[in-house]
């Protein structure tokens, strides 16, 4: 009798979890964005220190969120983001600028 006893003590236990509690799961905060595949396409330009720094502060982003440093999260993907953007940009200034002095320059 004390088996039953501790077999429903236990379910009932396990049925009180946190991840069952329905007003847990709503004060959860959604992901941030990570932006990992924007950060991976930057790396196709050729501007390497930048786009590598971007990639780590994604991955950093990730590592941050699955911590629980949901904040810190945020704002590692934001900066991420903008490094990215600027990896492209200069990558492709890098290319604009490589084919103008390839093209205009006579043999």
């Amino acid at each position: 009798m004390s088996e039953t006893v501790r077999k429903t003590v236990l379910n009932e236990s396990l049925e009180e979890g946190p991840e069952s509690d329905p007003e847990n799961e709503a004060q959860q905060e959604q992901m941030p964005l990570k932006y990992i595949f924007l950060t991976i396409f930057s790396c196709f330009c050729p501007s390497y220190p930048i786009n590598i720094v971007a990639f780590v502060l994604s991955m950093m982003a990730l590592h941050s969120y699955n911590e629980g440093n949901i904040d810190g999260a945020k704002k590692l993907s934001h900066i991420a983001m903008l490094v990215a953007i600027a990896a492209i940009i200069v990558g492709l200034l890098i290319i604009a600028i490589s084919c103008i002095v390839h093209f205009t320059v006579q043999h």
